[in-house]
């Protein structure tokens, strides 16, 4: 049995702790039995929770990586990319095939965590949509769809994350609400914070925008989406107006656009979201808190 060192930080990743995860270096099927070299070691930095996301470097000679089968990029240095949804399971594994053909496994432990629920006994579940919803909502998600499927090669996976906006944090990622009859509603996929409309918008890592809307959507309103690589991107959304077009290459606190109240909002806010190959992604837990802001 070999050893995986493993550093988890929580936040903003600052503040490393080592942790030793079980794993197992093993033969493949036409392998020899014994490997040509010691298993190496994985090395994690981030958070393994649900909404949490983790950047990794593989043992030496990995050639192939998958996390619970599904194949993983890694980058010339070795450096990869995981992230775990707001509701994935306890546990999850990595698998590292190395030149040799025997594959070293790391067997994560993903914590649990508690979501802010409201029940509104008294409301539908769905407010009556407007009479174009059917036909002018396919296309959006549809647009939304093909943009998250872009894989622009930025580097700007690697950096620190920064906070689009600055102000009060009105609705934390996860929350969900219970209606009439006991109907729950789609839980919160990102992070709102409250600031006035005409704020500026700083786009939160190095990237490509891939999907800068020309007119509101139902729903996110003007939206501005920005692959950082790896199968990472943030979606910006509820703005006034955006000043990058698509394909732009963007840097890491570049304005984008301004906040504003478009799209199905109660009043001017931004919402920040983070997808990993489909997984929902906590900003709070990879941008770390927001200096000075409260939460509702």
């Amino acid at each position: 049995m070999a050893g995986i060192a493993v550093l988890i930080a929580t936040g903003s990743c600052i503040e490393p702790r080592p942790m030793v995860v079980a794993a197992i270096a093993r033969p493949a099927p036409t392998a020899p039995t014994a490997p040509e070299a010691p298993p190496g070691n994985f090395l994690l930095r981030g958070s393994l929770s649900q909404g949490g996301m983790a950047i990794g470097t593989v043992p030496a000679g990995t050639v192939a990586l998958t996390l619970d089968g599904m194949a993983v990029p890694i980058a010339p240095d070795g450096m990869f990319l995981i992230g775990f949804d707001r509701d994935a399971g306890p546990a999850a594994t990595l698998d590292a095939t190395r030149r040799d053909g025997t594959i070293v496994s790391g067997a994560l432990t993903i914590a649990p965590r508690a979501w802010t629920i409201s029940r509104l006994a008294t409301l539908p579940k769905y407010p009556v949509p407007p009479a174009d919803f059917d036909r002018l909502r396919p296309g959006e998600i549809a647009q939304i769809n093909a943009a998250r499927r872009v894989e622009s090669g930025s580097t700007g996976w690697r950096q620190p994350l920064l906070w689009p906006a600055t102000g009060r944090i009105s609705t934390l990622f996860g929350s969900q609400r219970i209606y009439r009859n006991g109907e729950a509603g789609s839980y919160h996929s990102g992070i709102d914070v409250a600031v006035p409309a005409g704020t500026a918008v700083l786009a939160p890592a190095d990237g490509v925008v891939i999907l800068a809307s020309d007119h509101p959507f139902l729903l996110e309103g003007n939206l501005l989406m920005i692959d950082h690589g790896m199968g990472l991107n943030s979606a910006l959304m509820h703005l006034s107006r955006i000043v990058v077009t698509t394909g732009q290459a963007v840097r890491r606190g570049q304005v984008v656009a301004y906040s504003g109240a478009t799209g199905r909002v109660t009043g001017a806010h931004l919402h920040w979201s983070l997808r990993w190959r489909g997984a929902k992604i906590d900003p709070l837990l990879v941008a770390g808190p927001m200096p000075g802001a409260n939460r509702q």
